[in-house]
């Protein structure tokens, strides 16, 4: 009996504690929502700023980029003339040389040999032909012995100028200015004249930089201009390379060379474009970003670089509709021109497209626009004032 009413006042006990749990919680929620019922809705956070430009057709600058390659303006064989051994090697492999310097010494021992006894046969015809002219005057000597003697001076004087030519040979020099590669033959090979390489010597300034467009490419180049969507300069177009850390090269580079036919392996056309290079900045062998300048599309709509957002494989930009509510647009962007994305369909005259502040748009909720411009200058404002300020 006493063990049944023990159990039977816990059950009680906790029964009682269950309630009061519950009737302590709704208490605590009912003063909650009253609470905040006094105090009213809280303020809906303002509209994010955002920067936008309203897009316009205009003639915008028209630009291609392709992989292009620097190649030497000149690359000349360096052979020797004469036959010899190398008795010096007189530059450095790698080192820039100039014309006339001499790269190479072969034994001239038999060409100074030689040169010797043409000069002392030249000599000696010269003198036969010198007391012979007198005498035919005084008829004291044939004509022909005249003649004969005049041929011997002419044939020795050749022969001498030859063998000079020859022994100067023995000294292989640099025709061009240019950086000499590295010797295939040194002191002490035997050089059986031209036959044999000795290096090669690469003109750098100026340099060449090739690159080709597909066939695709020409196909809607020549399209569009026929169609008058893209203007052509009239004249030599103009290319600019992007240097390998990314930099643009100071200087504008000429068309100088477009192949006549298409490389059927490749499906692409040579172009090739002339550059001066005082400063050696393009080396050949260096692979480079050509972009071709000078074509303007009419009409154009374009948007700067950063307003066009890729995600899910599509492209789209933000704009800023009705209500100053920012939608999501797919687009397709043509190519670049400068700072800005030619927009080839996707958006019209009039459009207010969001540049800056992109991340704090949410499609379908409303944004604060402000100029882009205007955005700049305010940003500009506000920045605290650096160093020397």
């Amino acid at each position: 009996m006493s063990k049944f009413s023990s159990g039977g006042a816990v059950k009680i006990l906790d029964s009682q504690w269950r309630r009061r749990v519950r009737v302590g919680a709704t208490a605590a929620l009912a003063l909650f929502l009253g609470a905040c019922g006094r105090r009213g809705q809280a303020p809906a956070f303002p509209p994010p700023e955002v920067a936008v430009v309203v897009v316009q057709p205009s003639t915008v600058p028209e630009s291609y980029e392709f992989s292009a390659e620097v190649a030497p303006y000149r690359r000349v064989e360096v052979r020797a003339r004469v036959d010899g051994i190398i008795q010096e090697r007189a530059f450095t492999e790698g080192a820039v040389v100039e014309p006339g310097q001499v790269l190479y010494r072969l034994d001239r021992v038999r060409y100074d040999a030689s040169y010797r006894a043409a000069l002392a046969r030249f000599a000696n015809a010269k003198r036969t032909l010198e007391r012979l002219e007198p005498l035919l005057g005084q008829h004291a000597v044939a004509q022909q012995d005249v003649d004969n003697a005049r041929s011997e001076y002419e044939a020795s004087q050749a022969a001498l100028e030859q063998v000079k030519k020859d022994l100067d040979d023995t000294d292989v020099r640099a025709e061009i200015p240019g950086r000499v590669g590295r010797t295939e033959l040194d002191v002490g090979a035997r050089v059986t004249g031209p036959a044999d390489l000795l290096t090669t010597i690469d003109r750098l300034d100026p340099v060449y930089v090739s690159f080709r467009p597909s066939s695709a490419q020409l196909l809607a180049w020549h399209q569009n201009v026929r169609a008058r969507a893209l203007i052509h300069p009239g004249s030599a177009l103009a290319v600019q390379v992007e240097l390998p850390d990314g930099s643009v090269l100071p200087r504008t580079g000429r068309l100088d060379f477009v192949a006549p036919a298409l490389d059927p392996a490749t499906g692409t056309q040579e172009f090739r474009a002339l550059f001066s290079n005082p400063d050696r900045l393009l080396m050949p062998g260096q692979f480079v970003r050509a972009v071709l300048v000078g074509f303007a599309r009419e009409s154009a709509l374009a948007v700067p670089l950063r307003a066009v957002q890729s995600g899910l494989g599509r492209q789209f930009v933000y704009v800023v509709g009705v209500g100053d509510t920012a939608k999501m647009r797919d687009v397709q962007p043509g190519p670049w021109s400068g700072r800005l994305w030619i927009i080839d369909r996707g958006l019209n005259a009039g459009d207010r497209v969001v540049v800056d502040g992109v991340q704090k748009v949410i499609p379908g909720r409303p944004v604060r626009p402000v100029p882009l411009a205007d955005s700049a200058s305010a940003a500009s404002r506000a920045q605290p004032p650096g160093p020397g300020r």
